[in-house]
């Protein structure tokens, strides 16, 4: 049986401390739902690894041997999330990447309780963070290791009756959540903020879109304002472990989970994300 955390194939819990990743933050990271003994959109997420290391030149970890490992941890877990991490793997102080990188690939595996079903049936109460998302081109979309932006929205709030938080970038445009993507309905269209400049392209967003559009539901992806979520009809986030949780106040404005979201969960629900069973 393998163990809860494997590096480099090795049940550890250690790595090198010239590590670029803990160093520098070199490297990139996915965080996948296992229910039932199985990795969810492994595949989907996967491919996104492999992307990543392309815009970062760092030379990918075969797909074949992470798809293995991933399956072994995953195989006697109920209920979990498993993290992958892939670093460029040791290198010499300073900024400049090692000319022959060793990438470093980490798996490990938590076992975790079913979320709150209030969320999915009643909504969850959101806040505006105050630490700004940077925006970078090339690094947008990306699920790097550097998350210290996150880190510290993310602390901006003890209430627990606040579920998230939303960050907007310098022109005050919202972005994305601390640990999810946003969507919302206008006019009975399907609006997400595009995420050409800042945010990570979630694999749940993907598949939120790409159900929506096979349901015949307008959606576009656009830079969304303050405004515009206030003038929203419905609102919604979402990500890889929770599915759909809508929202049902932001900040002292009050929302209702509405048709196109029910939609849009049951689609979800019908190709293996049961948290979204309303």
């Amino acid at each position: 049986m393998m163990g809860e955390w494997l590096v480099d194939g090795r049940e550890s819990r250690s790595i090198g401390v010239d590590d670029r990743g803990l160093a520098y933050g070199d490297g990139l990271f996915e965080t996948i739902a296992v229910r039932g003994g199985r990795c969810r959109f492994l595949p989907e997420h996967l491919q996104r690894l492999m992307d990543g290391c392309a815009r970062l030149r760092i030379p990918p970890p075969d797909q074949a041997v992470l798809a293995k490992e991933a399956a072994g941890l995953a195989a006697d877990c109920d209920h979990g999330a498993l993290k992958i991490i892939v670093t460029r793997g040791a290198g010499p102080r300073a900024y400049a990447p090692p000319t022959k990188p060793r990438p470093l690939r980490v798996l490990g595996l938590e076992h975790t309780a079913p979320g709150r079903a209030e969320y999915v049936q009643l909504g969850v109460r959101v806040r505006y963070c105050e630490v700004p998302i940077g925006r970078n081109p090339a690094l947008a979309g990306l699920k790097t290791l550097n998350r210290l932006e996150q880190v510290l929205a993310r602390s901006e709030w003890t209430n627990s009756d606040i579920q998230e938080g939303l960050m907007l970038d310098d022109r005050r445009c919202v972005t994305c959540g601390t640990m999810t993507n946003l969507f919302m309905v206008a006019d009975n269209v399907l609006q997400t903020p595009v995420l050409t400049e800042a945010g990570v392209a979630g694999i749940m967003r993907g598949k939120i879109i790409e159900q929506a559009r096979a349901a015949g539901i307008e959606t576009r992806e656009l830079m969304i304002s303050t405004d515009d979520v206030a003038n929203a009809s419905e609102v919604f986030l979402s990500n890889a472990l929770i599915g759909i949780w809508p929202i049902r106040e932001i900040e002292g404005r009050d929302y209702a989970r509405g048709l196109v979201t029910l939609k849009i969960m049951r689609a979800l629900c019908a190709i293996g994300v049961n948290e979204c069973d309303v």
